[in-house]
């Protein structure tokens, strides 16, 4: 009788170290997993700064489309035009 409780056991035990086998990760799954991460991390990186650039770019552009609107309205003037 008491061997029957064990080999029970141990076979319930066997069932629950399959599983936890199943949903466990190896370190070659984690090496992958950490090389897609540091993939993704690049390149938001990259975006972020080219969306640094982009916004200067962008003021730049404002800055210098106000200096030609202060012209054009100066011009105006000069030649009379409303």
């Amino acid at each position: 009788m008491p061997q029957d409780k064990i080999i029970l056991k141990l076979l319930e035990h066997d069932e629950r170290l399959e599983r936890i086998e199943e949903k466990m990760a190896t370190k070659d799954d984690m090496r992958e997993i950490m090389e897609m991460l540091e993939g993704i991390t690049t390149i938001a990186q990259r975006l972020d700064q080219e969306r640094i650039f982009t916004a200067e770019w962008v003021k730049r552009i404002e800055k210098e489309v106000e200096e030609h609107r202060q012209e054009i309205i100066k011009i105006k003037k000069v030649l009379k035009i409303t």
